[in-house]
């Protein structure tokens, strides 16, 4: 029997990529990349040779039960996991790991979610076979760290203790969320500190016990699960289930608590795509350093990111540094480096009409 799984997580809105990601149809369904295939569709294959499809399992937004099952029709409905209501990384994870537990004590689990971007495959998948002979018979979290090559401000990081006796896998000091620049100038010169990727791994007793130890009420939640998971009573434990979680992260839940968490040092062409100036970064240019995608017509223009539908024609003159995206009646014009304000356009966009959001 093939004791790994993995476990997407493909439940968010990702509100920073509007108007692409809308609450019906969040970033993660689409084709982000332009290569014919979701991010969601693209994360499951990555998992190609590491387990079996029946392995496979999503953790997603009930309301986006159907499209799961359209990109990914070899799935059960067993292994599509509905949340009620949106309760951040914590509950989601614990709904899959005491799910898979309960039909498999030996499983050996990867978390990853749906709307990253990796550019190195078998790079990814050799860290991934790395992590799970660390985690196949020993009681330890293990997280995936990235080489930084800036001082970003938008990702955690993670401080290791340097270890001679390992190459990979290093020991975790501390956890970072997103630092001031000046902060995240230092961690890059120490040359301690890795991005937190948000992808984990870790067997299934070691998860449950993490859960029992730092987040026990979450764990009596779910164990008390057992006797439903994988039967028509399930959907009705877990709505009841929701209504009693707290909405916590894995990483403030168990991850910065615990004390047997372990990084692998990993370099696969990793981006959480969380971002417009992030698809900018990963995306083929052309010679003015466009990306686009669309039916265009551009004159002088350079280093925007322009995605627009390609049954429309797009003419643009003497634009530098911007974002263009238009997508179902809503058209988005804004400088690159002011992307940070999307989440305030979003809320703002609420007052014309829900569908615009």
């Amino acid at each position: 029997m093939n004791h790994t799984y993995v476990i997407i997580m493909a439940g968010g809105v990702g509100t920073r990529f509007w108007p692409f990601s809308r609450t019906n149809y969040p970033k993660q369904f689409h084709d982000v990349l332009g290569t014919g295939k979701s991010l969601l569709q693209q994360t499951a294959e990555r998992f190609d040779g590491i387990c079996p499809n029946e392995n496979i399992y999503i953790v997603t937004s009930a309301e986006y039960h159907q499209l799961v099952k359209e990109q990914l029709p070899y799935l059960s409905d067993d292994q599509i996991l509905c949340e009620p209501v949106r309760r951040n990384t914590a509950p989601c994870i614990a709904y899959a790991a005491y799910k898979i537990a309960q039909k498999d004590p030996q499983a050996n689990m990867v978390v990853a979610p749906a709307d990253h971007i990796i550019l190195k495959e078998e790079e990814f998948k050799n860290t991934i076979r790395t992590a799970l002979e660390a985690t196949a018979n020993q009681d330890i979290l293990v997280t995936l760290g990235i080489q930084p090559s800036r001082p970003d401000t938008g990702y955690g990081y993670i401080q290791y203790i340097p270890d001679a006796d390992s190459q990979s896998i290093k020991k975790v000091k501390t956890f970072t969320e997103k630092p001031h620049l000046e902060l995240a100038q230092q961690f890059l010169e120490s040359g301690e500190f890795v991005w937190n990727a948000g992808i984990f791994v870790w067997n299934a007793q070691a998860i449950r016990k993490a859960f029992e130890a730092y987040m026990h009420e979450t764990a009596e939640i779910f164990a008390e699960g057992d006797e439903w998971y994988f039967t028509e009573k399930e959907d009705a434990f877990i709505n009841k289930a929701y209504s009693l979680c707290k909405n916590i992260s894995i990483d403030n839940g168990i991850m910065e608590k615990a004390k047997n968490v372990y990084v692998v040092l990993s370099d696969f062409g990793w981006s959480d795509l969380g971002t417009w100036k992030s698809l900018y970064e990963v995306s083929g240019k052309d010679e003015n350093q466009n990306v686009t995608d669309g039916t265009h017509l551009l004159y002088n223009t350079s280093n925007n990111i322009i995605k627009t539908p390609k049954n429309k024609l797009v003419v643009i003159s003497g634009l530098e540094g911007f974002i263009v995206a238009e997508f179902d009646g809503v058209l988005l014009i804004c400088p690159k480096e002011e992307e940070q304000k999307v989440k305030e356009f979003v809320a703002d966009a609420k007052n014309h009409g829900t569908h615009f959001v």
